[in-house]
C-alpha cells in the first residue's frame, strides 16, 4: 500500500492556484530565464502558462516576474525576490506536511496494510 498526497493552494472560492506544477514553471523559468521555455519542457503551451502566473499572481497580490520584452535580445523574465522566497517557503512547506502525513500513514499502514494482523 503506498500514499499519495496532494497539495495545492487554493483562494477563498476553494480553486486551486498552486501546486507542483506552480512551482516547476517557476523554478524553469528562474533556471532559464524564459516563460517559453520554461513552459515546452512541461508540455504547456505559452499561453496557458502566462494564465497559470497570471492567475498565481492575482492570488498572492505580488509580482512574481520582472518580464523584459523582446528585440535584439529576445526577451527575457527573471524571479523576483518574492518569487524566490515563495518557492523557498511552498517547498519547505511542502516538505513538512510530506513529513507529517508519511508518519501519520506510517501507523495507518501498520494496522492495515498487507500482513497486518487484525
Amino acid at each position: 500500500m503506498k500514499w499519495h498526497i496532494k497539495m495545492a493552494l487554493a483562494n477563498e472560492q476553494d480553486e486551486e492556484f498552486g501546486g507542483a506544477g506552480v512551482l516547476e514553471l517557476l523554478e524553469g523559468i528562474g533556471t532559464h530565464g524564459s516563460i517559453q521555455q520554461a513552459a515546452r519542457e512541461m508540455g504547456l503551451s505559452y499561453v496557458k502558462a502566462l494564465k497559470i502566473l497570471n492567475r498565481l499572481e492575482r492570488e498572492l497580490g505580488a509580482t512574481l516576474l520582472e518580464r523584459h520584452r523582446g528585440g535584439a535580445e529576445r526577451g527575457r523574465s527573471e524571479l523576483t525576490p518574492f518569487a524566490r522566497g515563495f518557492i523557498r517557503d511552498f517547498k519547505r512547506l511542502r516538505q513538512r506536511v510530506r513529513r507529517a502525513a508519511d508518519q501519520a500513514f506510517a501507523g495507518f499502514q501498520k494496522k492495515y496494510g498487507k500482513g497486518a494482523i487484525s
